[in-house]
Formats: C-alpha cells, structure tokens, sequence
C-alpha cells in the first residue's frame, strides 16, 4: 500500500521552544492510525507539518509523495480543532461552499447533516458542529483524513457515528490519521502512535502499546480509604466498581503499604489496559 503521507525525522522549534523533536511518522491507505498524547505534546504541530501549513526546521516530510502543496492538499479531508466552518453562514451554505470549491459542485447534503441545514452554524451546538465539520471533509471523496480530536463535545452516539463513517472511509481505501484523548476509541485504531514532549516515544498495535505492562489489581472492604492511602503515597491509582482500585506499581509494595495501615486487601497482579500503559509510557517515556 502506498504511503500517503510520512514524516522523516521532523523537528520545529518555535525560538527556544522544541515543539516536535525528530519525529517519524507514516499513514498509508487503508488504515486508521491513532496519535495519542496529552496536550501540549505536539500532536497538532506535527499534523500541521504533515499538511505543509508549517515549514518544518529539521527533516523531510511528504505529502502524496512531493512535498505539501495546494494541489497535494486538494486530496485530504482536514478536520482542525477549530472545525475550519464559517460559522456565519448556515450548515447548506458550509457545504456548497465547500463541494464547489473542490469541483464537486451540485452534491447532495448527506443526511447525517441535512436537519441543519438552514442553521447558522454558529448557532449549533459543539457536538453538532463537528458532526457538519466531519461531513463536509468528507465532501470531496478525500484519499487522506486528517481528524483533530474529531468526537471532542459529541455524545456518545454521535462518536459511535463519526466513527462508523471512519472506519467506512478506511474500507474505502482512504487513510485515516485522528487525534484523541479517549482510550476506548483509540483502540478502534488499526496502528497507534504515542508523542511525549515533541517525541514519538511508543508505535504499534493496542496489543504492542500494552505489551508485558502489568497493575496491582486491590480488592477490599473499603476501597475509598485505600485508593486514599495509594494517591498520599504516589502511586497512581483509579477506583474499579464498589471494591477494586487498580494502582500502577509493585503488588507486593502495595500489599505491605495497606497492611501497615490497618487495611485488609487481596491484591493480584493483573494485565495493564490501554489507558494505564499510556499514562505509564508518557510518564516514564525513556
């Protein structure tokens, strides 16, 4: 499969600020790729650096095989933070706008979008706004995705959607790269790429990003007052139902800490999931 777009070893320095340091990353048709990281890890500059909208200070980067451009850029479907909609003029005005200026004039509003489309898109709530956002990138049948935090402000099922059409787009042959915070959807991805600091600091599979990772999995009485005991202590720890806390950390460390404060618990060692290897990876990148 042809490789769409790519990075080769990418850095960009804002003055004494490094906001992408030495960064590889390549999205080919067919896939969903996920780029994952906390904010201020420099998953937007690095989208902006794939679509030429940044010069890059260090490293190549290419866009369908030359480097970014207009014309190159007419082949990629862009959702930005900001959504890129004008929000002045209705959700029917967005889209003409849009599918003329692509060559696709005279496309009929998809339905996904059509209850809105005398509304000021201004005027519509966040949740709404993206889902015309998603749709119009859509508009002109792109070879490329680019999805910043596309599902940010969307309920529930308006991400399952957004999603279904990702991964029809995918099917379709176009290739996919989206940015998120949440843990659940970035397992929809086919491959995952984790930034930390400007760096790509872990890549692969939800399985390969896990790996051997492992967490004390606590089972008591009163989960509360241990998971307030593992939080005084440092230890990151997330409450599980009415009896469970699962903490990052030794087993046996955790087990003698709780029995030297008076407090009966069972703790196993268990698999870590996606969102604890992550916090762990990002934490401890070396």
């Amino acid at each position: 499969m042809d490789v769409l777009a790519e990075a080769r070893q990418v850095t960009m320095r804002f003055g004494a600020l490094t906001a992408v340091d030495a960064a590889d990353l390549a999205i080919t048709g067919g896939e969903v790729v996920g780029l994952l990281g906390a904010n201020g890890a420099g998953k937007t500059t690095l989208i902006r650096l794939l679509l030429g909208l940044l010069e890059p200070s260090d490293g190549i980067v290419r866009l369908f095989g030359s480097a970014p451009s207009a014309a190159t850029r007419r082949r990629v479907g862009y959702v930005p933070q900001t959504l890129g909609l004008y929000v002045d003029l209705t959700v029917a005005e967005n889209w003409s706008f849009t599918t003329a200026a692509f060559g696709y004039a005279g496309t009929v509003l998809p339905e996904t979008i059509a209850a809105w489309r005398g509304e000021l898109v201004g005027a519509l709530p966040l949740g709404a706004q993206r889902q015309v956002a998603f749709a119009v990138a859509l508009s002109h049948r792109p070879e490329l995705l680019v999805l910043d935090e596309p599902t940010s402000g969307v309920g529930p099922l308006g991400a399952a959607r957004l999603w279904e059409q990702i991964r029809q787009a995918a099917d379709g042959g176009a290739g996919v790269l989206v940015t998120t915070h949440n843990m659940e959807e970035a397992q929809e991805c086919d491959r995952l790429v984790v930034m930390a600091d400007g760096r790509v600091v872990a890549r692969g599979t939800t399985a390969e990003i896990i790996g051997g990772r492992t967490v004390a999995e606590v089972r008591c009485d009163d989960a509360g007052r241990a998971f307030a005991l593992l939080d005084a202590e440092g230890f990151p720890a997330q409450l599980e139902g009415r009896n469970g806390v699962r903490v990052a950390g030794p087993a046996a460390a955790i087990a003698d800490l709780l029995a030297s404060k008076g407090l009966t618990a069972a703790v196993d060692v268990a698999g870590a999931n996606l969102e604890e290897a992550f916090v762990a990876i990002v934490t401890d990148p070396a």
